[in-house]
């Protein structure tokens, strides 16, 4: 998972001759730049609504409409009899959606982060400095509130005005796409199969079923047939980010990356032991049925052709630095054969990868879930093409998984479409009894297309990005850990919020795994409002802390009342300040701003500088579970996802993913870093374990009495 700090690497120059009036046209220019891009998202979408408006009939259908009005109009005939009538009185004088009113709450809601700002963040960090550091940082905050926060935040205020969104298109660009190390670990996530079930063990089978359920996605995604996700179940939100779900890869730069994104494609690219297979999806002006696409990937497993030389490590140059990457594409991938097949690949509508392992949970296998993680998120880093807005990974024992880029998107997105995904497999296309998928078999169709390559100068330069992704995958220590001792059932008799339940025990068990307390990360969403991402909940507060002490303080003096009061006061705290950081009045993304307004005025911030370079030992997320409820997991309890994970972000801390599935089970996702002589995933998963139970200890005591 990228974070803010990595803004701080970025440097901006400008030269010492009219400072002032140069430095704010430089920050006019990419405020101006932003807005044009808003707006050409605007205009891209006002052509979409028209086309899709009126679907299944066309736009020139709307000529019949007009006249057959005006017919009405000028006989003085009400078509609706009285029923648009009744419904203008029905309505309020005035509706505007979320959609379209977004940009201007977050116009307020600048206004209101500017004035608690300074307050927040220093309480935010209060439970990490002594005295003499606290008061350090209070005298830099107010400093940086005198001057230059007001100039700095004129300019936000401009670009709020101007632009869609003022957070998003920054954050995409120097989060992730300036980031010049490896996107492998360091950006991408993972996410996995179904935890108990493999509905057939032919992976073929399993291939052509789970990409048959994807194109019905995609279509229904472009025809706009999927039903807006609504918060709380109330407020729709913005589902810009599905719009470069398919066919999108990023491309690289030695600057700067950029995402490319292009209309419907009708073909995806396979690698499979070291070849790549180009596989059209399209028969006839139809999709191939999911019989068809097992037949395509059956020839590509049965295929014994050996891989070109150089073509068995040729994706790793996705898995290592980008400007060497970068260069390689410029110089050995822009013409003849090798631009036609790296082509191919970047204009796929998705990447798939044949693996030739096994893997999935294994209650027999402590580590099983580790293996699989680890193998989603890196692989032998050189069978996935980490550049492609996501690879489906089909494993020879018919297991699967998603390794999804990171920029064009955040996990509920993909997790959106992988619970369609699973659901559609299982439950509507089905398979044979023998585990081959339904239907008749077209052995008419054109067998998969091998693509070819001349890179023999290119090896040195894909063996150097090979061994740099695989010092990065060695030295990740992953651990899955399985929590079936309680779940969200038993919380929320404790009338708590699962997710603070949850956060407090990372609190407790970090703090007996390193015996300090760290900054933490927590992702919140901020999809309620137009083109929003994501904001981030500081979990480590006073109040948990303080909770966290009074647990591990084995005096008598200190009672469980008490620490199931201190409980409580850290939980409805946490839970505040989610929804705080969802409804946009969180503190970094405004922070992050300001910090690229410094940057690009030139402008040193000593305050900013120190804000976006605190490390986070403790990077969390949760995954969304259940979005669509398309399987009842109540009748059908062995039908359960087992989430997903990403790499871990600081060298010397850990990152926990976690996904709350049904009433009784708890998936933590784990990664660290060997390197590190102070982590340990397992020793940090059963830390967790016994910091769960021992804060339902504290509510059992309660009901005891």
């Amino acid at each position: 998972m990228a974070e803010a700090h990595q803004a701080v690497a970025f440097q901006f120059t400008v030269t010492p001759d009219g400072i002032d009036l140069q430095l704010s046209r430089e920050v006019l220019k990419h405020i101006y730049l932003s807005g044009v891009t808003s707006w050409k998202k605007r205009a891209i979408r006002f052509k979409n609504g028209v086309l899709t408006g009126v679907y299944p009939a066309s736009p020139s259908s709307w000529l019949i409409v007009v006249i057959a009005i005006m017919s009405t109009m000028y006989a003085r005939i009400d078509p609706s009899r009285g029923m648009i009538d009744r419904i203008k009185t029905s309505l309020p004088v005035s509706i505007i959606t979320p959609a379209f009113s977004c940009w201007k709450q977050f116009c307020c809601l600048i206004y209101l982060m500017n004035k608690r700002l300074k307050r927040t963040y220093l309480e935010s960090v209060r439970p990490l400095l002594d005295d003499e550091q606290y008061k350090q940082m209070e005298t830099v905050a107010n400093d940086f509130k005198k001057d230059p926060a007001p100039k700095f935040q004129k300019h936000l205020k401009l670009k709020s005005w101007w632009a869609t969104n003022y957070v998003s298109d920054w954050w995409e660009e120097y989060i992730y796409l300036r980031g010049r190390d490896p996107i492998m670990v360091n950006s991408n996530f993972y996410t996995m199969d179904l935890l108990y079930v493999i509905p057939t063990h032919r992976q073929a089978a399993r291939a052509g079923n789970v990409v048959h359920a994807m194109l019905q996605y995609r279509r229904k995604l472009e025809r706009g047939e999927l039903t807006p996700l609504r918060a709380l179940g109330i407020v729709p939100m913005c589902s810009f980010q599905y719009e470069r779900m398919f066919n999108t890869t990023r491309i690289p730069g030695i600057e700067t990356d950029f995402v490319q994104h292009l209309k419907d494609r009708k073909h995806l690219v396979v690698y499979h032991r070291g070849r790549f297979f180009k596989v059209w999806l399209y028969y006839g002006g139809r999709h191939l049925w999911p019989s068809e696409l097992e037949l395509q990937f059956q020839r590509i497993l049965d295929d014994k052709s050996e891989p070109q030389p150089g073509e068995l490590k040729l994706p790793s140059l996705t898995a290592g630095n980008r400007v060497p990457w970068a260069r390689a594409r410029l110089k050995y991938f822009t013409e003849g054969i090798n631009q036609a097949s790296l082509e191919a690949i970047e204009t796929a509508a998705f990447f798939l990868t044949l693996d030739d392992e096994a893997h999935g949970y294994d209650p027999e296998n402590i580590r099983s879930l580790d293996l699989y993680a680890k193998s989603l998120l890196h692989g032998k880093c050189y069978d996935r093409w980490f550049d492609k807005s996501f690879t489906l990974i089909v494993y020879k024992n018919g297991k699967i998984g998603v390794n999804t880029e990171h920029s064009w998107a955040d996990s509920p997105i993909i997790g959106h479409m992988w619970e369609y995904v699973l659901a559609t497999d299982c439950f509507q296309l089905g398979y044979t009894a023998e585990g081959h998928c339904k239907g008749d078999i077209n052995k008419s169709l054109a067998t998969p297309t091998r693509l070819q390559w001349d890179i023999p100068k290119c090896q040195e330069i894909i063996e150097s990005s090979y061994m740099i992704a695989k010092g990065i995958a060695n030295d990740v220590d992953f651990h899955g850990c399985l929590f079936n001792e309680f779940g969200k059932g038993l919380i929320k008799k404790c009338r708590t919020s699962p997710d603070a339940f949850i956060q407090l025990a990372l609190q407790l068990a970090h703090y007996r795994d390193k015996g300090e307390f760290c900054l933490t990360y927590e992702s919140s969403m901020t999809r309620m409002f137009r083109e929003g991402r994501t904001e981030t909940v500081r979990s480590c507060t006073c109040e948990s802390t303080a909770f966290v002490r009074a647990m591990e303080d084995e005096s008598t003096t200190v009672r469980n009342e008490q620490r199931l009061a201190l409980f409580k006061k850290a939980a409805d705290k946490h839970q505040n300040m989610y929804r705080l950081a969802m409804t946009g009045a969180g503190i970094d993304r405004h922070l992050f701003c300001l910090y690229i307004v410094s940057k690009v005025m030139g402008i040193d911030s000593p305050f900013l500088k120190q804000v976006l370079s605190e490390p986070w030992r403790l990077s969390t997320s949760q995954t969304p579970q259940q979005q669509l409820n398309l399987i009842d997991i109540q009748k059908f309890p062995k039908y359960v996802g087992a989430g997903g994970g990403f790499g871990p972000v600081a060298d010397d801390g850990y990152g926990v993913s976690y996904i709350i599935v049904g009433e009784n089970l708890i998936t933590f996702h784990i990664s660290s870093k060997f390197s590190s002589p102070e982590t340990d995933s397992f020793r940090f998963g059963q830390n967790i374990r016994q910091a769960m139970l021992d804060i339902r200890a504290l509510f059992n005591l309660k009901e005891k009495m």
